[in-house]
């Protein structure tokens, strides 16, 4: 009935305790489940780990590192190819999670009385228990090339943020998103068929975005969330928010191993998304933007740098941003 694919990358120690979590969330509400990690060419020694410690997991070794998208990939393909038809439903799980209690129970009991929802995620908190941002309307253009910027430190609480951020909901209400963060998404499979995986054309980042809207509209061939069909989907989503269901997300573990490839990888998302559902012009724009971003963040650093303020740090985030938009002048927008 149930399939829970964890992708991981060198968090061995937070792979480990994601899995006693899982078990013991399956095991508060008597629910029985299929585990399968696929380890994206670990060196930390996760294999060895999951096979001496969890031998009722099922364990695929990609062989290398294929990011989140193509590695959820892999385990869904043998899902969705068996004959028995695979399990009902499916809970993608980041290797840096841990439900607590009977969350994983309480989110497939919603899907089973809820026959129309397509999927539902948890309320996630940090390590420190405080509430993790997790609801989503689809983005704008104006959100796209606002949020995550350093504009946006200028100017926080926006009127376009906040709503994007559905900070006018109360988060402690059961409710319909337009999307959620992946880290733990509990999907129906019979949707999964209809839409399609996801596009592997995102290493990481922006996938579960896109991947939820063509699982509410069924088709990859969707429309844009241009301003009709967005607020259609606002008001009809089957997507849902469970905030009595809880999940903690140490969050970034696999890709602050990484910080120039965290940076690239996040912007290449979101230029891939804005040519998909805004068109070329629109993402030679944002691609702009994001290159004036990385610029500011430049001459900050270069002042404070200047000035003596934590030199090491400085010298070093000098060094990613100019990475990043080395390669951002490379990208090439498919």
């Amino acid at each position: 009935m149930l399939a829970i694919v964890i992708v991981s990358w060198n968090v061995k120690d937070l792979l480990r305790r994601c899995l006693t979590a899982v078990q013991a969330s399956l095991a508060a509400g008597n629910l029985a489940a299929e585990i399968i990690v696929v380890d994206n060419a670990s060196h930390d020694g996760t294999p060895a780990m999951v096979r001496s410690e969890f031998p009722e997991v099922q364990l695929i070794e990609a062989g290398a590192n294929l990011g989140f998208t193509a590695g959820n990939n892999l385990a869904l393909r043998q899902l969705l190819q068996r004959p028995d038809g695979g399990p009902e439903f499916v809970l993608l799980l980041n290797p840096d999670t841990e439900p607590v209690a009977d969350a994983i129970p309480r989110l497939v009991a919603f899907l089973q009385t809820h026959p129309a929802a397509i999927a539902v995620g948890p309320r996630l908190i940090y390590s420190d228990g405080s509430l993790q941002s997790s609801r989503r309307r689809f983005p704008t253009l104006l959100t796209m090339i606002w949020e995550s910027t350093p504009w946006e430190r200028l100017w926080p609480r926006n009127p376009w943020a906040r709503r994007y951020h559905c900070a006018d909901r109360d988060h402690d209400r059961v409710q319909r998103v337009g999307w959620l963060v992946g880290a733990a998404l509990l999907v129906r499979t019979a949707a999964i068929r209809q839409a399609g995986l996801l596009d592997e054309r995102f290493f990481m980042y922006s996938e579960e975005l896109e991947w939820q809207w063509r699982l509410q509209w069924r088709s990859p061939a969707a429309l844009p969330p241009n301003s009709s069909r967005r607020e259609s989907v606002e008001v009809g989503s089957q997507i849902w928010y469970l905030p009595e269901a809880v999940v903690i997300h140490h969050e970034g573990k696999s890709s602050e191993q990484i910080p120039v490839g965290r940076h690239r990888y996040f912007q290449q998302s979101r230029l891939l998304l804005a040519r998909m559902w805004y068109g070329w012009q629109a993402a030679a724009v944002l691609r702009q933007l994001i290159w004036l971003g990385y610029q500011y963040e430049l001459v900050i650093e270069a002042l404070k740098l200047a000035l003596g303020h934590k030199p090491a740090l400085r010298r070093q985030r000098i060094i990613i941003y100019r990475q990043v938009l080395d390669a951002l002048d490379r990208f090439v927008i498919r």
